[in-house]
């Protein structure tokens, strides 16, 4: 079996659309949410949100090119195409039919759906866009970074909601250990920050309403949390077998060592209250890694900011760590980012990379409020040095969807 490694990485976030700014700001605990400023938010419950900022699909593809794309595509692509020039990868140099992109959404093209729903009542069908569909499927992320690089090798947008990222970078760790392909582009990507999410999720009670001060709103563990915030982004990853990164002296971040996956078969949208699944993709994926459970070095934590979530994950880490759970760091990005639903996983991936690189953890921030269901080491509010070697990202998503990847520093 191939040992898999990563040798590229490429981030549009809430808190910058560099791996450097993405990973400065969040290292340095600064919140990358605000008020939302792309649709007029008087009527709804929660107003605020982790948005891009500053990304000019427009300059960045050209105009032509970048209306054919929904916005999640956008930054799906333009994500991939930075971890393919971070990688040092050369498509002349490359076996295509062994190359492959394992990319999500969880929602796919929702604005462009709502804009031409929109165009169909006031305007009547013949102004619907011929491109309505292929914008809005969600696995035209995959596609269109297939077609950009030429990827002849497989080719999958995994839908397991908000664990999209891990399960895409998971799969590709295993198709590339067990030898189906030499290198996979893999991660996730969402734009769902509209009027008709904000509408739902708002109504079912699922996102924080502290709308007066958004950079204090999510607070995953904490308790005053009232619910997530939602965010958007797109992160990728290049994943190349070691003996194909090490033909081309390429430069090597970290090494996948494993993946778990399971579903909670419990409930729509609600988390098993015991964090079964939880438990079970953790159990899994260390298992693969042939890791011990007091080995891992820090917990990159799915840790939406909702109540029962946070209590759920919390005690399945406690029921797979046992009293090492009490001296293993837990740190929550979506603290910082929001919840970017599909774009989670990727980007919680860049940023367990760069701290076992770095040896920084970054904090879980707005920690003010104990929770006796929560009392674990969250790194709360200020980044702690750490000699970190193991590490791993949970994820999870609607459905009862559980994914769980294990990353090391490469030796």
């Amino acid at each position: 079996m191939e040992r898999v490694v990563i040798t590229g990485m490429g981030v549009i976030s809430p808190l910058g659309n560099t791996v450097e700014q993405f990973w400065n700001r969040l290292s340095s605990g600064e919140s990358g949410i605000s008020p939302i400023t792309s649709f007029d938010t008087a009527r709804y419950k929660s107003r605020i949100a982790g948005q891009v900022r500053d990304f000019d699909p427009e300059g960045r593809f050209g105009r032509k090119e970048a209306r054919r794309m929904d916005r999640f595509v956008q930054f799906a692509l333009a994500a991939a195409e930075d971890a393919w020039a971070d990688s040092g990868l050369r498509l002349e140099d490359m076996d295509q039919e062994r190359l492959g992109v394992y990319v999500g959404s969880g929602v796919g093209g929702i604005q462009t759906l709502m804009e031409q729903t929109d165009l169909l009542r006031t305007r009547g069908p013949e102004r619907v866009s011929p491109t309505l569909i292929p914008m809005l499927i969600s696995n035209m992320a995959a596609a269109m970074i297939s077609i950009r690089f030429g990827a002849l090798g497989p080719a999958l947008s995994p839908v397991t909601a908000c664990s999209i990222g891990n399960t895409a970078i998971g799969e590709a760790f295993r198709l590339i250990r067990y030898g189906g392909a030499d290198c996979v582009i893999a991660g996730g990507a969402e734009a769902a920050i509209t009027e008709i999410s904000l509408a739902s999720f708002g109504n079912a009670t699922s996102l924080s309403a502290r709308n007066d001060d958004p950079g204090r709103s999510s607070r995953p563990f904490d308790g005053g949390r009232d619910g997530f915030v939602i965010g958007e982004g797109g992160a990728i990853l290049i994943l190349e077998s070691l003996s194909h990164a090490l033909r081309r002296n390429a430069v090597i971040y970290a090494e996948v060592t494993g993946y778990g996956a399971s579903s909670d078969a419990y409930h729509m949208v609600a988390t098993h209250p015991e964090g079964t699944g939880a438990y079970l993709a953790m159990k899994s994926a260390l298992r693969e890694a042939g890791v011990q459970p007091e080995e891992v070095d820090l917990i990159s934590a799915h840790a939406t900011s909702t109540l029962i979530g946070d209590r759920s994950e919390t005690a399945a880490i406690k029921k797979l760590f046992g009293e090492a759970a009490y001296r293993i760091p837990v740190t929550a990005n979506k603290s910082m980012t929001g919840h970017t639903l599909g774009a989670a996983g990727g980007l919680e991936a860049v940023a367990l990379i760069k701290s076992i690189q770095q040896g920084l953890i970054p904090p879980t921030i707005n920690q003010e409020i104990p929770d006796p269901d929560c009392d674990l080491d969250y790194v709360p509010n200020t980044a702690r040095k750490a000699g970190l070697d193991i590490g791993i990202s949970n994820s999870f998503g609607f459905g009862g969807h559980n994914a769980v990847i294990v990353l090391r520093k490469y030796r």
